[in-house]
């Protein structure tokens, strides 16, 4: 099979689409980089979701951690502390077993049965941890940023006339969002890198439809060499931070067009080695 034909038959296997069979022997490097690739499907969906998802939850969070009112201020704390403070494979594992223990037959609302075992797949429950994982961090860094909106800022708003959501959505919103930009980015960096631990998770690759560690470690078990598929992952992930980095890099351009040459804040990537 050549190369071509490697990649039409596994390009989208993880996603059901192609060659139902892995190959057994005489593995080429076209098959590791082709099922590798075909796996990082599954990361990009983890961490595009998560991140999208959890962007929303983080500033809900940053406001309600700032807001006056104890009923919204201390369960933003509790939560932010809870998942900043605990390791995220022991919430993958938490996640997992808390999910099994759902009546596989659903749960009965009203009268109506709502199905529960799509809840304890890799693409659905994997996917709803990494999600209250980010928002936590990344509520975090909003909430930092938002203490560290110049007060000069608001008195301007107020001058202009703007009050409550206009003056948020005006002044204080993006002024946040340029503050935390760098730290955010960072953070989605460390995100992607951390859909690798859904592998080890409780969560169970379906039909053998995994992520690009479930693949590398498939060809790591036949050819007893981890030295040729990991630093293939390793490689994809590379190539997925320089995407980030570029996309986020633009944004941040975005968001500081307004403000002088010397003043525009620099994006200073620092991966996270452990969480």
């Amino acid at each position: 099979m050549s190369c071509l034909e490697t990649i039409q038959a596994y390009g989208l296997r993880s996603i059901g689409i192609g060659e139902r069979l892995l190959p057994r022997s005489d593995f080429t490097l076209c098959d590791q980089f082709t099922l590798i690739g075909s796996g990082l499907i599954w990361n990009v969906y983890f961490g595009f979701l998560a991140l999208l998802l959890g962007f929303f939850l983080a500033n809900a969070l940053a406001l309600a951690k700032s807001a006056s009112n104890p009923l919204l201020r201390k369960p933003a704390e509790w939560f932010i502390f809870v998942f900043r403070g605990s390791p995220l494979f022991i919430q993958f594992f938490l996640a997992y077993e808390a999910l099994v223990l759902l009546p596989r037959s659903g749960i009965d609302i009203f009268g109506i049965t709502v199905a529960t075992s799509w809840t304890t797949k890799a693409w659905a429950g994997a996917l709803f941890v990494l999600f209250l994982n980010t928002a936590a961090y990344s509520g975090e860094i909003f909430y930092g940023a938002l203490r560290s909106v110049p007060k000069g800022d608001v008195e301007a708003a107020d001058a202009y006339g703007l009050s409550g959501w206009n003056k948020f959505r005006r002044v204080i919103w993006p002024t946040m969002l340029r503050l935390a930009w760098p730290s955010y980015t960072n953070e989605a960096i460390f995100l992607f890198h951390a859909t690798t631990l859904v592998f080890f998770s409780g969560f169970p690759a379906w039909q053998q439809k995994g992520d690009a560690l479930y693949y590398a470690n498939y060809f790591a078990d036949k050819t007893f060499n981890p030295f040729v598929p990991y630093p293939i992952v390793a490689f994809y992930f590379v190539l997925v931070t320089l995407c980030i980095i570029t996309i986020f890099g633009a944004i941040n351009k975005r968001l500081n067009q307004h403000l002088p040459q010397e003043a525009r804040r620099k994006l200073r990537i620092r991966p996270q080695v452990i969480r």
